[in-house]
């Protein structure tokens, strides 16, 4: 059992390692990209001027490359549904979740939200220790790239709190904050899932990390978690 363990977990640490590898790469092209992006444009400048303008579809394309529909400033909300309790403690939703880029705010049926529409941007997750509560559309965002969202109420106890931001600081593809309005001191939410626990020693924890850390659940595995609004 003991090596099997030591096998998975070397095999998990590796393809995280090949996923930043991959992101870092995709950065550098960015880079590029921009260069050349910028030549263009003061060639265009130099030769009769330039016309921008915004696409009559509406259409937007998010750092992933993804086209989605962003929606005019304001509010919007997410469609209905309810959470089922797995023999594991784990609650997994059953409504549809959509994945549409919104400029405004959200209104989410559950607290902590576990998707749904999301801001174009993403909170920086690549192992991010918030102080401060993060925008729940941005959060939703990161889930959609497969992290794992710690939250904490002021009843969790200080000792878990420090348990877990250790945790989170070592794990690539998480992120933790403080969340005022949720059902239990700890919570653990990814894309469609989440998990209340009341303390960072219950082995639940290490599991829901190691099954939803850019898991199957993942709506866009792979792509960046770093980068984001911080």
């Amino acid at each position: 059992m003991g090596s099997d363990n030591k096998t998975t977990g070397a095999a998990r640490k590796a393809r995280m390692e090949e996923v930043r590898r991959a992101e870092r790469s995709r950065q550098r092209r960015n880079r590029i990209l921009a260069v050349a992006a910028s030549v263009v444009v003061v060639a265009g400048l130099v030769v009769g001027g330039v016309f921008v303008a915004t696409s009559r579809d509406g259409g937007k394309k998010d750092d992933w490359g993804k086209k989605e529909t962003a929606s005019a400033a304001g509010t919007r909300t997410q469609g209905a549904g309810h959470f089922v309790t797995g023999a594991d403690g784990v609650r997994t939703w059953t409504g549809k979740l959509t994945r549409n880029h919104v400029a405004g705010t959200v209104h989410y049926p559950m607290h902590p939200p576990v998707g749904g529409d999301h801001n174009p941007v993403w909170v920086d997750c690549d192992g991010a220790v918030y102080t401060k509560a993060v925008k729940d559309e941005k959060a939703v965002h990161s889930m959609e790239h497969g992290a794992v969202w710690v939250t904490y109420t002021d009843k969790a106890a200080k000792k878990d709190v420090a348990a877990l931001a250790a945790k989170v600081r070592r794990t690539p593809y998480s992120m933790m904050s403080p969340y005022a309005d949720q059902p239990a001191p700890i919570e653990l939410s990814a894309w469609g899932h989440q998990l209340s626990v009341k303390s960072a020693d219950d082995p639940k924890v290490a599991a829901f990390f190691e099954t939803y850390v850019q898991g199957k659940q993942t709506p866009e595995p792979g792509a960046p978690c770093s980068s984001g609004a911080m």
